[in-house]
């Protein structure tokens, strides 16, 4: 048998709200839309971050486009 046990008010508030996200449902017109909103909510690890900015700091910065070189604009 098992022992119920009695929840705080604030705790079945916390429960109430974990389930009602659980819950919610969410339709996104395409896959990048969704990536989107999940880095949107997602926490990036500091640590994590700053490798990231590391290894993007080798990467060259892309030239100019076709057309502003066609068109001679700066």
């Amino acid at each position: 048998m098992k022992r119920q046990m009695k929840l705080t008010p604030q705790e079945q508030s916390q429960q109430h709200t974990a389930a009602e996200q659980e819950q919610t449902v969410r339709e996104f017109a395409s896959a990048d839309e969704m990536l989107r909103d999940d880095a949107a909510h997602t926490v990036v690890p500091p640590a994590v971050a700053e490798r990231l900015r590391e290894s993007a700091a080798g990467i060259p910065a892309p030239g100019r486009s076709w057309w502003k070189r066609l068109f001679k604009t700066d």
